[in-house]
C-alpha cells in the first residue's frame, strides 16, 4: 500500500477542472473546485479495496498563463 496518491489537477479546456492521478489509471471531471475534490475521493475510494487505498490524496493544480511583454 502507497501512503499517498497524487493527483494533478488542471482547468478543462470546456470549463471547469480536470483531475489525472500518478501512476494509476484514474481520471475525473467537475464544473467547480468542491465538486473535484469530492469527484477525486469517490473516484480513489471506487479505484482501491479499503486495505489498499492512500490514507493521503495530494492535488497538485497546474494553473498555465500567458503575458504579454
Amino acid at each position: 500500500m502507497k501512503n499517498e496518491i497524487i493527483f494533478v489537477v488542471e482547468d478543462s479546456l470546456d470549463g471547469g477542472y480536470e483531475a489525472k492521478a500518478l501512476d494509476y489509471s484514474i481520471f475525473t471531471e467537475a464544473e467547480t473546485m468542491e465538486e473535484l475534490k469530492r469527484n477525486i475521493v469517490e473516484a480513489v475510494n471506487c479505484h482501491f479495496d479499503e486495505e489498499e487505498k492512500p490514507l493521503i490524496i495530494r492535488l497538485h493544480y497546474i494553473k498555465e498563463e500567458l503575458l504579454s511583454a
